[in-house]
């Protein structure tokens, strides 16, 4: 039974454009980047907005630490994922030179090696050495990056990619709580950002779910969960330095 019969017809038909197969896993380079920029936009930013105004902030020093948490978010959240992203890119890169200097050196050695590979996996042997022979010839590179290292195109690192993602979309998510702590009213302050805040996170945690093709529902209760627990110990935090001070 063909693979695709386990996924479901409307994910299949909207996958296949122009004779071409498109995958979920597509999406992992940019879809992590954008979910965590997002999510700890509004988590973070949220947070510190309650600490403050339980601690008895005016709607002035609130505003004044929502925006500093925004912009130093999305520089924090821009810079960590370029260098992060940046040392696997590195090590990336190294396998494959390495792969490159392997190749050069002993290159039937290397087709035996992707064969065995290939037997490991459940072909028999005279098949494995014919792809193995075939996929060599026409990218001996490509072949050992995808089959012996696990480096694909889908996953492969991209750190501007990530670093502007995150710092677009913690922008993005952090906004929110900024927007509620300039418009909402001081008495009101504390339950409208939770409300708002759990609220955002639930969304985005339904988007996040609908674009990997998660359970919406486990995604949704995961991150508000989450996201709740942190918003209280925060508040409480906020609430027992204020009465301490």
């Amino acid at each position: 039974m063909a693979i695709t019969a386990f996924v479901p017809r409307r994910r299949r038909s909207m996958a296949k454009q122009a004779g071409r197969e498109y995958h979920l896993v597509d999406r992992i380079g940019w879809l992590r980047a954008a979910v965590l920029g997002a999510n700890d936009g509004i988590l973070s930013t949220s947070s510190l907005v309650l600490g403050v105004a339980a601690a008895g902030g005016t709607r002035a020093s609130v505003l004044i630490a929502a925006l500093a948490a925004l912009v130093a978010g999305a520089m924090s959240m821009a810079a960590g994922e370029y260098v992060s992203v940046s040392s696997q890119h590195d090590t990336e890169q190294a396998d494959l030179a390495r792969e490159r200097a392997e190749l050069a050196a002993d290159f039937s050695g290397e087709q035996e090696e992707l064969a065995r590979i290939y037997r490991e996996r459940g072909i028999d042997e005279a098949t494995a050495r014919i792809i193995a022979r075939e996929l060599m010839a026409k990218d001996a590179l490509a072949a050992h990056a995808r089959d012996e290292l696990g480096i694909t195109i889908a996953n492969t690192a991209r750190p501007i990619q990530a670093a502007f993602t995150s710092a677009a979309t913690f922008t993005f998510g952090a906004a929110m709580p900024v927007l509620i702590a300039a418009i909402a009213p001081r008495a009101w302050l504390i339950p409208i950002e939770i409300a708002g805040s759990l609220l955002f996170l639930a969304v985005l945690g339904a988007i996040g779910a609908v674009t990997g093709g998660a359970n919406v529902w486990r995604a949704t209760a995961r991150v508000t969960f989450w996201g709740a627990l942190a918003l209280a110990v925060t508040a409480g935090i906020g609430r027992l330095v204020g009465t301490v001070v």
